[in-house]
């Protein structure tokens, strides 16, 4: 049997169903194999960036390894944007380049290059196979250390000698399985007694927090503590909760930030799942844990005092530190509130929908029309500060928001891969034109594969985050800045999806955008709107402002 084969054979054992990426002729071999193998289907993109942010958004909402190909040389270095993006994230992605051949190395072969070391910063495994007998081995150990500990991607080159090399019968690898971090029992029993005898705290809920949202709002009922959740944890939270006071760091809430700006004696702050960055922080807010008796939990140990001393670290699982913590605290006497019992907390002002057409009307307009459980991946570009600070959180886990290592158009491979995770959750992509004429091709990958997302494309002929921050930096900005406008809607159907281009507040009414309710396929949705007001990025917009003053 060819190497390939016994790849593609541990990684189906693995519970692999897709892989992302584009054929090429290094890799050739393993996509021929795929001919024999209906269990896993290829995703073939239009270009191997995009296809590595689908396979994260796979892995995490699939909660499982995903698998990205990319061949030798150019298509192989396309991928590492998506590998550094994989490894902010801690998401358990296989990345597989191919490469020339044994006998060529050397010889200045056609796209040769030592993809191995380009990788290494960017996976926690990155190896080359020189010979066909070690590559089932290689891969399974590139899985291994993939899903253990802190998830994080790894890099496999395979050469396409290596890949055709038959291998005698080898019995294949078990499943790759995560052995849970256990959190130190007497760690957790000396937070227990700490946050007890302490009347008032904050806690603030990061990214970590996915698949824990159940433990975290039973800890903050015991505490009775409000909770402000960072940027990219937007979304595992509903609003309704009573002690969800909002979000704290880029374009955040006031209700939030007056939480952490305002000084209380004797207080504590419990850091549940955030590695506690620029945009989680405000700029690295010095208010953060002024004062504060500061607890952080997470499985990744390195992010432990980078910035803000902590009184006491918690390394472990984000889940069972909070059920051996809740257990702890009940011990010690502490009841869980009823909802009439638990403190009033200041929350967001909800925007009320007025007739002025601008971003925050049309991204009310949409949500108050699309169905609750809509998940949102959000693109980077000015817009994606008015989701974070005015678009309603009505159902867990809604809203996916990268400001880790997101590249423009990431939003867009965002949901294709959310959607093949999850697919029966209706899936609505947020971006920008500039992001769309990045990675706006992978509209015909949804289309493709029969995908019913809705694009909707904020076309304001210019990249607004640059304009918008060099007025507030520098007073001025480039002519270059701005686009010549392109009419996306005219795109999209010359590439036969249906296509729809708004240009005033009354286009979207309630009974056009009931339209996408039940989507068969994916569609595009432009909205041509240039809106010339500053986008709440909050304590960003006093940061650039001021800068170099």
């Amino acid at each position: 049997m060819k190497a390939a084969r016994y790849v593609l054979e541990y990684l189906k054992n693995s519970g692999v169903e897709y892989i992302f990426g584009i054929p090429a002729g290094s890799v050739n071999v393993i996509f021929d194999e795929l001919y024999e193998m209906p269990e896993i289907t290829p995703i073939i993109t239009k270009h191997e960036g995009a296809a590595s942010y689908m396979a994260a958004a796979y892995a995490k909402y699939a909660s499982k390894l995903s698998v990205c190909i990319g061949c030798s040389g150019p298509g192989g270095t396309n991928l590492v944007t998506g590998a550094a993006n994989a490894m902010r994230e801690h998401l358990p992605v296989l990345f597989i380049t191919g490469a020339v051949p044994m006998n060529t190395v050397g010889l200045n072969a056609s796209q040769e290059l030592d993809a191995a070391p380009i990788f290494a910063p960017v996976t926690k495994y990155s190896v080359r196979v020189s010979e066909s007998k070690d590559v089932l081995a290689e891969v399974a150990k590139a899985v291994e250390i993939a899903v253990s500990g802190v998830p994080g991607p790894v890099h496999v080159a395979l050469p396409i000698d290596v890949q055709a090399g038959q291998v005698e019968h080898a019995e294949l690898p078990a499943p790759a399985v995560r052995t849970p971090l256990v959190p130190d029992a007497d760690t957790i029993k000396r937070v227990a007694e700490e946050l007890a005898k302490r009347k008032d705290g904050i806690i603030m809920a990061g990214q970590g927090i996915r698949g824990s949202v159940d433990q975290l709002i039973e800890l903050a009922e015991l505490l009775n503590w409000p909770i402000v959740t960072t940027p990219v944890a937007k979304g595992y939270l509903t609003e309704d909760h009573p002690l969800n006071a909002g979000v704290f760091g880029f374009a955040g809430h006031e209700s939030a930030s007056s939480l952490i700006n305002t000084e209380v004696p004797d207080q504590a702050l419990l850091v549940i799942g955030s590695s506690l960055g620029e945009t989680a922080t405000n700029n690295y807010n010095a208010n953060l844990n002024k004062g504060r008796f500061t607890v952080q939990m997470d499985f990744d140990s390195s992010v432990f005092g980078r910035k803000y001393q902590v009184d006491i670290p918690v390394l472990g699982d984000i889940s069972l530190s909070l059920l051996f913590l809740i257990d702890e605290l009940r011990a010690l006497g502490l009841e869980k509130k009823g909802r009439g019992e638990l403190r009033t907390v200041e929350k967001p002002e909800p925007h009320v929908l007025t007739e002025e057409y601008n971003t925050k009307n049309v991204f009310t307009a949409l949500q108050s029309s699309l169905p609750a459980n809509t998940r949102y991946t959000v693109d980077i570009g000015e817009f994606m500060s008015y989701v974070i600070h005015y678009m309603r959180v009505v159902d867990r886990h809604s809203f996916d928001i990268n400001v880790h290592f997101g590249a423009m158009g990431s939003g867009i491979s965002s949901a294709i891969g959310a959607k093949l995770a999850d697919p029966e959750r209706p899936v609505v992509s947020l971006t920008g034109d500039g992001c769309f004429f990045m990675h706006g091709m992978e509209v015909l990958t949804a289309k493709e594969y029969n995908l019913p997302i809705l694009f909707v494309v904020m076309n304001n002929a210019r990249l607004g985050m640059v304009y918008h921050g060099h007025n507030l930096q520098y007073k001025r900005t480039h002519a270059s800045f701005d686009q010549q406008e392109t009419n996306i809607a005219a795109m999209a159907a010359a590439m036969g999806l249906p296509s729809f281009r708004v240009s005033s507040l009354e286009d979207l009414n309630h009974e056009f955008l009931q339209g996408f309710a039940d989507l068969k396929g994916p569609a595009v949705l432009e909205i041509a709107l240039k809106d010339n007001s500053i986008p709440p990025m909050g304590d960003r917009v006093k940061f650039l402002s001021s800068f170099g003053k």
